[in-house]
């Protein structure tokens, strides 16, 4: 069915044959259409229309994911090996050892781990506050920062105690590697002679 383009500022009142067509595009119009038809009583009835409903917003684009290379998780992992021989402490059974045993070598891994995270990252807290302080999160805060945990309901500004302070990297300082060299060897087999 086609509409009847409304009359233009120079045919303020359509003539009798432009009416006929008008009529009954609206008597399908409102029987078709509960909202056109609930402005149609208020106009006749003389109180103001009700605005139409405002349009719906589609919905936001999917973010666009982008595809991390391997290399630099590798070259971490084998720096981490490394220093901490943290691949074969967590590859490790730890059931049959005691608790001093599997303390001693945790604290290597640990002062590892330490050694790689001091050379080659720098890293920051992302909240300046102490952990346990009360903080207020305005509207627009970096979700991507701050994770709200507990009773979140509402809308911002949000009120809490800061858990954690949360970590964020200013500088990566990985060293280069060579074109031909083969990341995926994150701890070369090793042969005594």
């Amino acid at each position: 069915m086609t509409q009847q383009q409304p009359p233009s500022s120079g045919d303020a009142k359509p003539s009798l044959l432009r009416r006929i067509p008008l009529a009954f595009g609206a008597l399908f119009g409102l029987l078709a259409d509960a909202d056109l038809a609930a402005r149609y009583v208020a106009l006749r009835d003389g109180a103001a229309p009700a605005p139409a409903p405002a349009p719906v917003a589609p919905p936001p684009a999917a973010p666009v994911l982008k595809e991390a290379g391997p290399e630099a998780a590798l070259q971490l992992l084998a720096l981490l090996q490394r220093e901490a021989r943290l691949i074969d402490f967590v590859g490790e059974d730890i059931g049959a050892y005691g608790d001093a045993d599997v303390g001693a070598a945790a604290r290597l891994v640990h002062e590892g781990c330490a050694k790689v995270l001091r050379e080659h990252f720098s890293i920051v807290p992302v909240r300046e506050e102490a952990e346990g302080a009360r903080v207020t999160l305005p509207a627009g805060f970096d979700a991507a920062a701050v994770r709200l945990t507990g009773n979140v309901v509402g809308q911002p500004p949000f009120a809490g105690n800061l858990t954690h302070r949360g970590w964020r990297v200013t500088d990566v300082r990985l060293p280069r590697t060579a074109e031909q060299h083969d990341a995926r060897v994150v701890s070369p087999a090793e042969v005594e002679l």
